[in-house]
């Protein structure tokens, strides 16, 4: 059914300038126009963070920025949807048009910026889930304009706490200047050294000592991987998603090629899921990993298991396949666990993980 609509949907969607498409679909979420998913296999449940996810699918940030639609995500079959990139104050972003699609490359170029309507909107909207259940993760960022990068990290770790399943911290977004500057080491130190020190002042004062993950770049050299994972098991981060969008342009053509931004799609799978083999190979799979970049089938989900992710995040694939995408990578995912002998999707995690991190990133 959910395939039906959406051949039905797309042309009008493609139709459409991206972003006004992207509201378009935001609506109807929120008018609940939309099927469900209820559909479940006790092989893809994990735990992690102490968390139940009942399979290890999920929306990536960007989509639903200021939680307008948190449990619609949940209904229509994911195991868990996030908010976000949410920063302290309402920022519009950068000026439009800022979106641009790659439909040959199946890809989508995007300079926004972290347009949001700040933290106050987005606190106000999940505080009144109330007590809806699934999980649903903050990812907080920065501000453009602010005086102190990491003060609004440390902010947004304080505003959502009570209302957050888990914590992404996005540093590796391209369209904000000098945020990737917070992935180098001793800016690491820095930034994680202060959102622990913060998490420990809230659980001192009875609050719930929540998940922090870090959200990194495509971009990062082979050669800085091993000093960011020292940083994350040093300082006790709870696990890593890999991987944000990147300025590079694989296999992309035409001009859109000249548009600044970051790239997102099929064209980023390759250098997205070799980095994240790379990772899990660092840490020797004790940290657990988000695999998010180019996932746009079952194949390329289950990949992602295999090169190391223990949950993934779709985003452009929907767009260009539509919600159905969600069921079918669940399918497939059951199908693997069957097709292995595998009582939990977690045995296959980094099953081909040598061999994505043999691969060439370009």
């Amino acid at each position: 059914m959910l395939n039906n609509l959406f051949k039905l949907a797309q042309p009008m969607l493609m139709a459409l300038p991206p972003e006004d498409a992207h509201e378009m679909a935001l609506r109807t979420l929120e008018l609940g126009l939309h099927a469900t998913d209820e559909s479940g296999d006790r092989v893809l449940h994990q735990t992690l963070f102490g968390l139940d996810f009942a399979n290890p699918v999920g929306v990536a940030a960007g989509f639903d920025k200021d939680a307008r639609v948190p449990d619609a995500l949940l209904a229509l079959g994911c195991g868990f949807s996030e908010i976000g990139t949410v920063t302290p104050r309402p920022q519009p972003g950068n000026p439009t048009p800022r979106v641009f699609r790659l439909i040959k490359e199946r890809a989508v170029i995007n300079r926004l910026g972290f347009n949001n309507g700040g933290h106050e909107a987005a606190l106000r909207r999940l505080e009144a889930r109330g007590r809806a259940g699934g999980i649903v993760g903050v990812n907080i960022g920065a501000n453009r304009e602010t005086d102190d990068r990491i003060a609004d990290y440390v902010k947004g770790l304080e505003t959502f706490n009570s209302v957050a399943s888990y914590f992404v911290v996005n540093i590796s977004s391209p369209n904000t200047p000098g945020l990737r500057d917070l992935q180098a080491p001793e800016a690491l130190n820095e930034l994680f050294g202060q959102l622990m020190q913060a998490r420990a002042r809230l659980a001192k004062i009875g609050e719930p000592e929540r998940p922090i993950i870090v959200k990194i770049a495509p971009d990062i050299a082979e050669a800085d991987i091993p000093a960011l994972c020292d940083r994350v098991i040093a300082h006790k981060v709870d696990g890593i998603a890999v991987s944000n969008t990147t300025t590079t342009r694989p296999g992309v053509t035409g001009s859109a090629t000249r548009q600044a931004g970051g790239l997102s799609g099929r064209p980023l799978f390759k250098r997205s899921t070799g980095m994240l083999a790379r990772i899990f190979v660092e840490t020797k799979g004790q940290v657990p990993l988000i695999g998010i970049g180019g996932i746009d089938s079952g194949e390329t989900a289950l990949s992602k298991i295999e090169a190391g992710a223990r949950l993934i995040q779709l985003y452009t694939g929907l767009i260009y396949e539509g919600w159905g995408l969600i069921p079918r990578i669940k399918q497939r995912l059951s199908e693997a666990c069957q097709e292995a002998g595998a009582a939990s999707i977690a045995e296959l995690s980094g099953a081909r993980a040598e061999y994505w991190a043999g691969q060439p990133l370009d």
